[in-house]
């Protein structure tokens, strides 16, 4: 892939109404640009964010999930226009331009252009001054939802936009689902830290994994204690400790400890947003009555106060950034930039670039500084997917500073490698043959061999996936660095590492690069 977006759109080009002017971010499976209307046409704003859909670009399984969640998020927006606290879809296009194969058939959301998300707010300010405004405005926008019978299904700070005059707008609406009774359905997908404890182990059938409203409410109270607070309400350094930590208390081994930095009027409120069980958590109106009331906005919603202006996030791009993440089945891990979905970072080469302000990329810039050295050349834009996919598995030895030092030696995290004369081909070096085995959440082999190229969205899981069924297959007893034994075996087989007694000859060379950046990529303190 010669061009990092995902759908590569030149500045001028015309689609619709719409003149695109810069980037704003990307993943691997769709792009948004910032644009300005170059018509009068009445009832649009002057600019907008456009959000390429591509049609013909990648296998039939990718575009399946593509076409899935592209379809969740047009039918919400397109049936909940006229809710003032979900980002506004002003209309949908398809681009018509045989002339360019790459674009031709591409879906086009038109979205409200924001200024920033809650995460960059965050990251900049811990506990907002006017964090009691936005928590007003982002529960008015999960009601909204529920009256309307639907589930949002990711509520989370990255995906609560700000704009332009401070106010909030939910967002990223791919995991959204319409009630059918009681429950609504949804991909196998969750960002453990704001997802419900019963969740954390909820079977996912055929239709996907079934969620209630109730799960929103959970995800509230986490988001609430988070502004308030500066802290998550359950403990633990990583979010898999915090995973743990909601297991624990909603088994009853342990109980829930507030922050006392919580004011105490939220204090009851976010404790029933995180009661144990779904049946005991407030609902989604009279939670909102009760928000409102904290938060000095009841009966005026619609003109809570005004927040402070933010900062520009993106302007003119003037270097290429390096290949981003998003989108794909095997990626849902990935965060949105912008709420829209879709993710991007890179180290000194921020959107705006050098010298403009770079709170849109802090969140990646920072995240895993727990796990990983985040000063020693890991690209930001694979750090979410390493830690996250290595706290999936439960083995012990497989950690995010083993997943960085392995990609390093296998690629130089190069995602676009490509080495024929081996049959290994992307960021983790996969054989295809091999590769197809290791591609799917549920554990399930593709039908077929895959074809090169592989996106990071898709080797880096399925490197995780490989390396946590190795783990437990390796004897006890072998000497040396356990994780390093587990890279040797990720390059030959466990079962030569367990007849060997340890690393065999051959690889003790790739086993000592992978060692040298083991200690290089764990920060201080960490085994």
């Amino acid at each position: 892939m010669s061009d990092p977006y995902a759908v590569s759109v030149p500045k001028g080009y015309r689609v619709g109404s719409w003149e695109i002017r810069a980037p704003i971010a990307t993943g691997a499976f769709g792009s948004v640009y910032e644009a300005h209307r170059a018509d009068s046409r009445a009832g649009l704003p002057a600019t907008a964010a456009l959000k390429f859909l591509p049609t013909g670009t990648h296998t039939p399984r990718q575009l399946t999930h593509l076409r899935e969640l592209a379809e969740r998020e047009l039918e919400l927006l397109s049936r909940l226009r006229s809710a003032p606290r979900l980002v506004r879809l002003y209309e949908t296009l398809t681009v018509d331009d045989p002339a360019r194969p790459a674009l031709d058939g591409a879906t086009v959301l038109v979205l409200e252009k924001a200024e920033g998300s809650l995460a960059g707010l965050l990251s900049r300010a811990p506990r907002p001054a006017a964090g009691a405004a936005l928590l007003g405005q982002i529960c008015e926008g999960l009601a909204q939802l529920h009256q309307a019978g639907w589930v949002h299904g990711d509520l989370k700070p990255a995906n609560v936009l700000l704009m332009r005059d401070g106010s909030a707008r939910l967002a990223d609406f791919n995991m959204a689902a319409e009630m059918e009774g009681t429950h609504a359905y949804t991909p196998a997908f969750s960002t453990p830290d704001y997802t419900p404890p019963e969740l954390l182990w909820a079977e996912i059938g055929e239709r996907g994994r079934r969620i209630r409203p109730s799960a929103d409410i959970w995800a509230f109270g986490v988001l609430a204690h988070l502004v308030l607070t500066g802290s998550y309400p359950l403990p633990g350094g990583t979010s898999s400790a915090r995973r743990d930590a909601a297991v624990a208390y909603a088994r009853g081994t342990e109980e829930l400890r507030l922050s006392p930095q919580l004011p105490d009027a939220w204090r009851e409120i976010v404790r029933d947003c995180l009661a144990r069980t779904h049946q005991e958590r407030v609902t989604g109106e009279a939670l909102l009555r009760r928000v409102e009331a904290v938060a000095g906005t009841g009966g005026r919603s619609s003109r809570l106060p005004r927040l402070p202006r933010l900062p520009r996030l993106f302007a003119r791009r003037r270097r290429r950034p390096a290949l981003v993440l998003g989108g794909s089945a095997a990626a849902t891990v990935a965060v949105a930039a912008l709420g829209y979905g879709i993710s991007t970072w890179a180290d000194g080469d921020s959107p705006a670039g050098k010298g403009a302000d770079r709170s849109a990329n802090v969140t990646a810039t920072a995240y895993g500084a727990a796990d990983l050295r985040t000063d020693r050349g890991i690209p930001p834009a694979y750090r979410l997917l390493i830690v996250e996919t290595a706290h999936d598995c439960s083995q012990g030895g497989v950690t995010p500073a083993l997943m960085a030092a392995m990609l390093k030696v296998e690629s130089d995290f190069d995602p676009d490698l490509s080495d024929p004369a081996k049959d290994e081909y992307g960021i983790a070096r996969w054989t295809p043959s091999v590769l197809r085995w290791w591609m799917n959440d549920d554990g399930t082999p593709e039908e077929e061999v895959p074809e090169p190229p592989f996106p990071p969205a898709e080797s880096i899981p399925a490197m995780g996936r490989y390396l946590c069924w190795i783990a437990p297959r390796l004897e006890s007893g072998l000497p040396g660095d356990r994780r390093v034994l587990i890279a040797a075996a990720y390059r030959t087989s466990y079962k030569k590492v367990n007849d060997a007694g340890g690393v065999p000859p051959k690889y003790r060379p790739y086993s000592d690069r992978v060692a040298h950046y083991l200690k290089e990529y764990t920060p201080p303190g960490k085994k």
